[in-house]
């Protein structure tokens, strides 16, 4: 699957069936590995078929688990290194280090409740985030070694996590942002999410973006009256705004509601359906 805009999603098969999508940037480094997982693969049926590692869906636990240990094991890791927290729209980031670890599963399962992004600096654990029209944004530090996996729905983009995450990573870690990568996942597009006024309004007083620009989040469809919303560029700028370089962001421009087919999409499957899951680690030096 590739797709046109500002950068050319991969789709590679890690076995015969598990097809996942690359950003082309990354594909060469050898320091970090990635994935944002398709529909195939799976064992999951009807709006979850096949592949959905979605912890908090409602399709059969068994398949989730299976579906996982695919996945696992086509990325030649134990489950307990995917590493997936319960989203909630918040902007809640936990750092994932060698202590969090050595934690008992039960204190790590809490940990995880009510967060939407994870970062660490531990080699071979992947961070992940899910998603299914929701903007997954994955973060390297190359300077440091370091990464993260933030989960960026309207919610989470307004109350500004990406930058909550760039900020948090320059804290705990050292890193110059000058250095920081961002990749903008596949996730709904301008042209398929539609809102109602009162959340262009929200976005208006949030104050996060320049007067200048925010009104380029926004585009009014003259034949539906109905305005949409551009999450893509939102997150983009708020990157931008944190110092992250032009040329250092990458976007999928790949739209989950139009390509439900392969990639799942709540808005047009229900929200009784599979999740996307997007994650990245550092390799082991």
């Amino acid at each position: 699957m590739k797709t046109a805009g500002l950068t050319m999603m991969e789709k590679i098969f890690l076995n015969d069936n598990l097809g996942v999508l690359q950003f082309p940037e990354w594909m060469t480094n050898c320091n970090i590995s990635h994935f944002i997982t398709t529909r195939s693969g799976g064992v999951s049926e009807r709006n979850f078929a096949s592949m959905n590692p979605g912890l908090y869906t409602t399709d059969l636990p068994e398949n989730i688990v299976e579906n996982r240990r695919i996945l696992c094991d086509a990325l030649r890791i134990d489950p307990c290194q995917l590493i997936t927290p319960h989203q909630v729209h918040s902007d809640r980031i936990v750092v994932i280090d060698r202590t969090w670890l050595e934690q008992n599963e039960s204190d790590r399962k809490l940990s995880l409740e009510g967060v939407d992004a994870l970062m660490t600096n531990v080699p071979d654990v992947f961070v992940t985030v899910s998603t299914a029209d929701c903007v997954p944004v994955l973060l390297y530090a190359s300077d440091k070694q370091a990464v993260a996996a933030v989960h960026a729905g309207w919610r989470g983009t307004v109350a500004a996590i990406v930058q909550k995450t760039i900020r948090k990573m320059v804290a705990v870690y050292g890193c110059d942002v000058s250095f920081l990568q961002v990749a903008i996942g596949p996730s709904i597009s301008l042209q398929s999410f539609e809102v109602g006024a009162e959340l262009v309004d929200v976005f208006r007083a949030s104050a996060l973006w320049a007067p200048g620009d925010v009104e380029t989040l926004f585009w009014l469809n003259p034949a539906t009256r109905k305005y949409h919303i551009d999450l893509w560029r939102a997150n983009r700028l708020l990157s931008y705004y944190e110092g992250v370089q032009e040329p250092h962001i990458f976007q999928s421009d790949l739209c989950t509601y139009e390509h439900a087919d392969e990639l799942f999409s709540a808005r047009r499957l229900g929200i009784h359906s599979g999740r996307i899951l997007s994650g990245i680690s550092i390799h082991r030096s």
